[in-house]
């Protein structure tokens, strides 16, 4: 099970620590959705998911001022009751906690934070950062480059040319995510992000010279962090006997994390010049997204001038 630590959504997030005799540095947040316990706070614990981040913003913190001391102290200790629950935060510099949920966060070992962003930014930025850092992954062999603005994830045997293919990429102007193993994670339903393991990230190894340290050589304009992966560029050798697709009207798919990624398969022969086909093949799939298929285009056209001929 993947996991972060409170200690890292506070350095993240740049959190105020409201409970400093509380130790939370082996704190651990499992899951990657929030909550803001306002029906817990009413008294409703139906499927209440005490692993959770709970966050307290204006309307939940303006509510127990409402109500009466005996009640709010009551409705605290039950919902701190939870000792699972990995911290509390405050949002809003306006808002204090209260001496009772201070009081429930010692006795329970629940760490209480503050931030001065409003709740529903905080809530959507710790969402999308949980999301990212708890989500489901697997490491691939290749190279991922990023080609005029898509991830283009490069596989196939080992020594094919996968590497000098991403050198020439970066020569050309685009940048390095990871070469050699790539861990990809599944942010969303449909979305796949991919780096490089930190030991190796912004080094390629090119067989005949050794490890080359791409950032040092061609600057820090020539290597990213992550990136989306959009396409996949298999190579694979050229073989005399076998069909290659050349019209590119049906597209394939890999399946990567259950998501289903558009695939062209690109046979290696000697005078193929494998960085411009893989640059051409980013081009083309952008087209594809903008909603212009030259394949279909041409298929149409072909199509109408039959149709313009007389009958003999």
């Amino acid at each position: 099970m993947y996991f972060v630590t409170v200690s890292q959504l506070k350095e993240q997030f740049k959190l105020e620590l409201l409970t400093p005799d509380i130790d939370y540095k082996d704190r651990k947040i499992t899951v990657c959705d929030v909550n803001r316990p306002a029906l817990q706070l009413a008294g409703f614990f139906d499927y209440f998911d005490a692993t959770r981040l709970q966050i307290i913003g204006k309307v939940e913190h303006t509510y127990l001022e409402k109500i009466s001391e005996e009640e709010r102290d009551k409705k605290i200790k039950r919902l701190m009751s939870y000792k699972e629950i990995p911290c509390i935060i405050l949002c809003r510099e306006e808002i204090e906690p209260f001496e009772c949920m201070v009081a429930c966060a010692k006795e329970n070992g629940i760490p209480i934070f503050k931030t001065d962003l409003p709740t529903t930014s905080f809530l959507a930025e710790a969402n999308r950062w949980l999301h990212v850092e708890l989500a489901p992954r697997i490491s691939m062999h290749g190279v991922l480059v990023d080609i005029y603005g898509e991830g283009v994830l490069i596989t196939g045997e080992s020594g094919i040319g996968k590497s000098e293919t991403a050198l020439e990429l970066v020569r050309r102007g685009h940048r390095l995510v990871a070469d050699d193993a790539v861990e990809i994670k599944q942010v969303s339903a449909n979305t796949l992000l991919g780096c490089a393991p930190e030991v190796i990230r912004h080094f390629i190894e090119v067989r005949g010279i050794g490890i080359v340290d791409i950032k040092q050589i061609f600057g820090v304009g020539s290597v990213k962090e992550m990136k989306n992966i959009d396409l996949v560029i298999r190579l694979e050798l050229w073989d005399q006997n076998k069909q290659y697709d050349r019209l590119g009207l049906i597209n394939e798919y890999t399946d990567i994390l259950g998501i289903k990624v558009v695939t062209n398969s690109i046979p290696i022969r000697p005078g193929r010049n494998i960085a411009i086909i893989c640059e051409t093949a980013a081009i083309n799939f952008r087209q594809k997204k903008m909603g212009y298929n030259a394949a279909e285009a041409l298929n149409d056209r072909v199509m109408s001038n039959l149709q313009k001929k007389p009958l003999i």
